[in-house]
């Protein structure tokens, strides 16, 4: 029993593919606690599913599917909020969300390029659904960053095929990180960039972040400037992050927005600026099932049950701190890549220690 337990500590301490993430390590991301596996999935409910394109010398892309609850996402809408940090970005979806306060299909992460073929595989996807024949109108939700330095976006390799696989792949529990689905070929601060996750807990509730990282900057790890050590990338300041909170906490529309600005300070603990071309979106939401919203009902009002405000601040805490260290998990996680225009490399791991441990700041 004890050495079963200790393979499943390992498993989820390791992550998908065995790396050491940077709290392994002893860096900080705040005092509250984590979930389970330290990512958006320790929201009961949600589900990610990912599919990555990596082919010949010059295709590196894919596919991030954020699924708020494995039942149809049409039919049972939840509360959810958009805040923008800097508009230079292709998101589809926004202004439903913004009037109505509500999302009513899964979250879709790609290229910048292929966000037209996501949104219609995300309106066929939900038409299909046996609840929805009589659906006539869909607000397809897709968010992108551009990974046109390692990936010949200009090819739109990513089929609606590719979308669909994404989201019937969508599970709980550990979520791969680093190069993979809409990660796979991005940059950030100047090395290789990607899909990074965490979560904390607060009282009874988890909040849990994913994020697609492809943006520049001044990169701090545990406090630590290290912008010195940008050497790979080009134009490091612009490019763009997707940031995806969710809750099971029982918040609205309003104060998930309220939640969602406190992702861009995560983003600049990290060291993101949020510069003239960078596309800075967070999505919040909220899975808790007495929210919910049904497509139809006879019923003209809706009963709803939402945290005060003044219970809101450890929240705002749980996101800036998991949304720095997904950050952070997306380079820790991320490999050297070579691609279309050139070679990204990984960040030196063993160097940010180097200087964390000089510093005092880990053991």
């Amino acid at each position: 029993m004890r050495t079963a337990m200790l393979a499943f500590f390992c498993m989820y301490t390791l992550g998908a593919f065995g790396q050491q993430r940077p709290r392994d390590f002893g860096i900080s991301f705040g005092g509250l606690n984590t979930g389970l596996h330290n990512a958006i999935t320790d929201v009961p409910g949600v589900q990610v599913g990912q599919v990555t394109r990596i082919e010949g010398k010059s295709i590196r892309t894919g596919v991030t599917a954020i699924l708020p609850h494995p039942g149809n996402v049409f039919q049972e809408k939840v509360p959810a909020a958009i805040y923008l940090g800097n508009g230079f970005g292709k998101l589809a979806g926004y202004s439903q969300v913004e009037e109505l306060g509500n999302l009513e299909t899964p979250i879709i992460l790609t290229n910048t390029l292929n966000v037209p073929t996501a949104a219609n595989a995300l309106i066929q996807y939900t038409i299909r659904q046996k609840e929805n024949q009589q659906v006539y109108s869909v607000n397809a939700v897709v968010g992108e960053t551009n990974d046109g330095y390692l990936n010949d976006i200009r090819a739109q390799v990513i089929t609606e095929s590719d979308v669909f696989r994404a989201i019937e792949s969508a599970k709980d529990g550990v979520v791969a990180e680093g190069n993979v689905g809409a990660g796979t070929g991005t940059r950030c601060f100047g090395w290789k960039g990607g899909i990074g996750t965490a979560s904390r807990t607060i009282g009874d509730y988890t909040l849990g972040v994913l994020v697609q990282t492809n943006f520049g900057g001044n990169l701090k790890i545990g406090g630590l400037d290290f912008s010195g050590l940008e050497k790979t990338g080009q134009d490091d300041k612009d490019g763009s992050c997707m940031i995806i909170v969710a809750t099971d906490a029982p918040v609205l529309d309003r104060n998930l927005k309220r939640i969602a600005k406190r992702a861009m300070l995560g983003l600049a603990r990290a060291g993101g600026i949020a510069s003239n071309g960078s596309g800075d979106y967070v999505i919040a939401f909220s899975t808790a099932k007495d929210n919910r919203v049904p497509y139809q009902s006879k019923k003209r009002s809706l009963v709803r049950r939402e945290l005060r405000n003044n219970a809101l601040t450890p929240f705002f805490q749980a996101t800036i701190d998991a949304t720095e260290e997904a950050i952070i998990n997306s380079l820790f996680a991320a490999e050297s890549m070579e691609g279309d225009n050139g070679k990204v490399e990984a960040l030196p791991v063993q160097m940010v220690l180097a200087q964390l441990k000089k510093q005092g700041l880990i053991k």
